[in-house]
């Protein structure tokens, strides 16, 4: 059934959980799903309009669950998608809406989509994520860097190019820019709206798009701390979405 208010995230309160700290119900020292869902009375006796979910999805865990590698599945260490559901019916008896994050601009190196891309320069998802050749000499495309630090270009040899990561060498750029991507992303989307999520945060999001012609960018001319956004491949002039992970 459609929602009767639509704008309800206008000025919503939204508690934020980080599933892996939040609650542990197995007693293996890592939060998950089940234990949100035992503790949303509380959180709803906040006076809160609804919770956002911070990544709780298959990943390998090198970014902490922002290398996703099903957008599908939940990640074995928080539970199990019976268990989300569960939650979801929870929180909505509660009146809590659920918002997840999404993150779109990269997956995990071990995701389906980039093991196929890296095959090889003719396979069907060869142009799936941001792959281009070498310079001349070998170096990489352009002189990008990572917001982890390092060059923001990995040498695959056996496809023979560089791929482009904003992050960690094992978050490799999805060409969002590709209408088959857009098509893949958009049918993630929908799967998660199909099972009750209210909304989205949309992770790292102003990284999506890169300069199609890989522009190197200016000398540094001024001394100082570098940020994020100073290092940032992306022409997008916003905040990043997300800070470095934990040490």
């Amino acid at each position: 059934m459609p929602d009767p208010n639509p704008q309800w995230w206008r000025g919503a309160v939204l508690y934020q959980i980080y599933p892996r700290s939040f609650a542990d119900t197995h007693g293996d020292g890592v939060g998950d799903l089940p234990g949100i869902t035992a503790h949303l009375d509380h959180v709803a006796s906040l006076g809160v309009d609804g919770v956002w979910l911070s990544p709780f999805f298959t990943s390998p865990m090198k970014d902490f669950g922002y290398d996703v590698s099903d957008y599908c599945g939940v990640d074995p260490v928080f539970g199990t998608l019976a268990d989300f559901d569960a939650l979801i019916a929870r929180a909505h008896d509660l009146g809590l809406k659920i918002i997840i994050d999404q993150v779109y601009a990269h997956t995990s190196d071990a995701h389906a989509w980039f093991q196929e891309s890296r095959q090889d320069q003719t396979n069907s998802k060869a142009d799936w994520y941001v792959w281009a050749d070498a310079k001349p000499d070998g170096s990489p495309p352009s002189n990008w860097q990572s917001v982890f630090g390092g060059p923001a270009w990995t040498w695959d040899a056996r496809r023979g190019q560089y791929f482009m990561h904003n992050f960690l060498a094992e978050q490799p750029q999805l060409n969002v820019a590709h209408p088959a991507v857009q098509n893949a992303l958009l049918d993630v989307a929908r799967f998660w709206l199909d099972r009750g999520v209210d909304g989205f945060r949309l992770d790292a999001i102003n990284f999506a798009m890169p300069d199609p012609a890989l522009t190197d960018n200016p000398p540094v001319t001024t001394l100082g701390k570098r940020t994020r956004l100073s290092i940032s491949s992306s022409t997008s002039t916003t905040s990043p979405s997300r800070k470095s992970p934990p040490s």
